[in-house]
């Protein structure tokens, strides 16, 4: 499971590859909007929220849709569709807002800050993949 953390401030973005038991166990369970503590991840006072993901087939969650299942709903607007003409709609599949052990990516946006910035901590990595 990879973790994606967008940094508003500043709107870079930082990928944490979570091969991790423990670090998947934090999201497991959690909806789209939850606040989660970032210790785990080894960021130090940072809080996340949680603001969408998708699952090993690419399929995305929709925070309006309940539960961790896939399903097929009638849909006019992202994630899932982005319609070409106004008011068109279209029955796609999209997954719940609860995070499962299927969902391979979670996107999430930094709520709290901690005392390091988030340069210090992901610098390294940042300039290994430039």
């Amino acid at each position: 499971m990879q973790v994606v953390i967008s940094d508003p401030k500043t709107g870079k973005a930082y990928k944490v590859e979570g091969k991790d038991t423990e670090a998947s166990a934090l999201f497991i369970g959690k909806r789209i909007g939850d606040v989660v503590d970032a210790d785990i991840l080894g960021l130090g006072g940072y809080g996340l929220e949680i603001r969408g993901g998708s699952d090993t087939d690419g399929t995305p969650m929709r925070k309006d849709v309940s539960g961790a299942v896939r399903k097929k709903i009638l849909i006019t607007s992202p994630p899932g569709y982005r319609p070409k003409e106004k008011g068109k709609r279209r029955r796609k599949s999209v997954r719940g807002n609860e995070i499962s052990p299927e969902i391979s990516q979670i996107n999430v946006k930094i709520k709290e800050y901690g005392a390091k910035p988030i340069e210090e901590l992901f610098g390294k990595e940042e300039e290994a993949g430039n």
